[in-house]
């Protein structure tokens, strides 16, 4: 009798902790379902609440400055080559509050050392204007990845334009027809700058990174004493600029392409910027209430945006003292490009005064 009862109980306990087993196993479905629902819920929640925010949540009234920035991240496997992007407002017209991801409608092409990375970041205080911050580099590197990868720009809202800027575009051969591929009516932007300077400049960004690399005037003349020019030697070839303009104007008229002047971006950032607003299509925002000039760097910053203490200049690389170069050298350079330059101006209609 005693072996049956205990026999009994220990069904009932098997029975109870089986219900128990079930119990607790219902319990945590429940919780799972409700932490999936809410969280969902509350992403949606707050990508619609960024989408969906007004304009003046964006700008200081009547500065036009962007000073609360809601950032939408790029997919994290093309962050390195297209990266993050800055929210920086709405549509004038605000027929369509639904961001989407789209290929761009303005590149900044060229040229390196000319003036590309403050031209960018001057356009992306602009609302409608949304602007990855690094260089994609999808036409002349990745462009084998197809157009899907290139298409993870940042969001952008009905009305606002997306562009970007990759400087080796204007020099590589094969991007003028692959960017006209992908779209005819795109607009071309392009910084140029006196090719001597613009050389040096470049000259002086490689020495930053390779130290013992030769001289300059060595690299730049294939001989020294009867001054035969290496105008292969990429900072030399970059400012040959009828040559890779001509090539661009094989797949693009000349009304979709503007010309941004190195020098007058520094000296005249307002209006310079005034120009490119114009070609861009967009409203006359950004305007010479933003910038300051810094004697220090002898370079334009942006005047500081509201709640910050600091104004903002560009990074340290930017106004640097550039390497020292044989004078003599840099006059035969510049008789050099003096013919180039002229037939830069006969094509483009414009003198830059470059000596």
């Amino acid at each position: 009798m005693a072996t049956f009862h205990h026999h009994h109980l220990n069904v009932d306990l098997r029975q109870i902790f089986h219900r128990l087993t079930i119990a607790s196993s219902l319990t945590i479905l429940c919780f799972s379902l409700v932490y999936l629902l809410t969280g969902c819920c509350e992403s949606e929640l707050t990508e619609n609440a960024e989408i969906k925010a007004p304009a003046h949540k964006f700008l200081v009234s009547g500065s036009g400055w962007p000073y609360e920035r809601n950032r939408t991240s790029i997919v994290k496997d093309v962050t390195t080559a297209v990266g993050e992007g800055e929210f920086n407002g709405r549509p004038s017209s605000g027929k369509d509050l639904t961001a989407t991801r789209r290929l761009p409608q303005a590149l900044i092409i060229g040229v390196k050392k000319g003036g590309t990375r403050a031209l960018l970041e001057f356009l992306r205080l602009h609302p409608d204007v949304r602007a990855v911050g690094s260089e994609p580099h999808f036409f002349d590197r990745h462009y084998a990845r197809g157009i899907d990868w290139y298409r993870m720009m940042p969001k952008a809202l009905d009305g606002q334009i997306v562009m970007e800027k990759t400087p080796r575009y204007f020099v590589t051969y094969e991007t003028p027809a692959r960017v006209h591929a992908m779209s005819q009516d795109v607009k071309l932007i392009v910084v140029v700058r006196d090719p001597v300077s613009r050389a040096i400049s470049d000259y002086t960004q490689i020495i930053s990174k390779t130290p013992n690399i030769a001289p300059f005037e060595s690299l730049a003349f294939k001989n020294c004493t009867t001054g035969q020019i290496d105008s292969l030697w990429s900072p030399l070839w970059i400012g040959l600029y009828a040559q890779h303009l001509e090539h661009w104007l094989s797949w693009f008229p000349k009304t979709q392409i503007h010309l941004v002047s190195g020098e007058r971006l520094i000296s005249d950032p307002a209006g310079e910027l005034g120009k490119v607003q114009d070609f861009l299509g967009l409203q006359k925002i950004v305007t010479d209430k933003h910038f300051y000039f810094n004697k220090t760097k002898g370079f334009p910053c942006l005047k500081k945006p509201e709640g910050s203490s600091k104004p903002h200049c560009l990074g340290k690389t930017k106004g640097r003292t550039h390497a020292s170069i044989n004078p003599e050298a840099i006059q035969r350079l510049r008789v050099f490009y003096k013919s180039h330059n002229q037939r830069f101006y006969q094509m483009v209609g414009q003198d830059f005064g470059w000596q």
